[in-house]
């Protein structure tokens, strides 16, 4: 191979790659956002679920929520339109925080993996996950953290 085929088969190399990283980003990821509290409760927005992408509203399956005041944050899945699942992010095998992929959490230190319920789908861990309870008000999601 000569020097100009090499320079033009690592630009289109080059180029392959850096459309896929682009066309990646633009994928629907979860959301992290750093949520309020209005007494016992943990106030998520509706709008926290909308994906917006070419004028194409589109909703993610979740979202995660932070605050200063608690240990672990908390994934909200959105299982339907009027339904929403509010799960601690922590194993309840040995306590360390859970990553989401998709509509499953999964624990980096052992492997477990929890549902988007909250159940045990695989092990180490034997319980399922915390849950909270969750209602609609006006364009908001309250979280009883009771």
């Amino acid at each position: 191979m000569n020097r100009n085929e090499f320079i033009k088969t690592c630009g289109w190399g080059c180029f392959g790659i850096m459309t896929g990283i682009s066309g990646l980003t633009s994928c629907a990821g979860t959301r992290y956002f750093q949520a309020s509290l209005e007494g016992d409760y943990m106030i998520v927005p509706l709008d926290a679920f909308v994906n917006s992408k070419d004028d194409q509203s589109s909703f993610r399956p979740s979202v995660i929520a932070h605050h200063e005041s608690l240990q672990y944050p908390i994934a909200v899945f959105r299982l339907s339109e009027t339904e929403y699942q509010a799960l601690w992010m922590r194993c309840t095998h040995q306590g360390t925080e859970l990553q989401v992929f998709g509509d499953r959490l999964q624990c980096p230190a052992h492997g477990s993996e929890f549902t988007n319920t909250g159940m045990v789908q695989n092990g180490p861990a034997d319980d399922p996950l915390r849950t909270f309870p969750v209602r609609i008000e006006a364009n908001t999601l309250k979280i009883d953290l009771k």
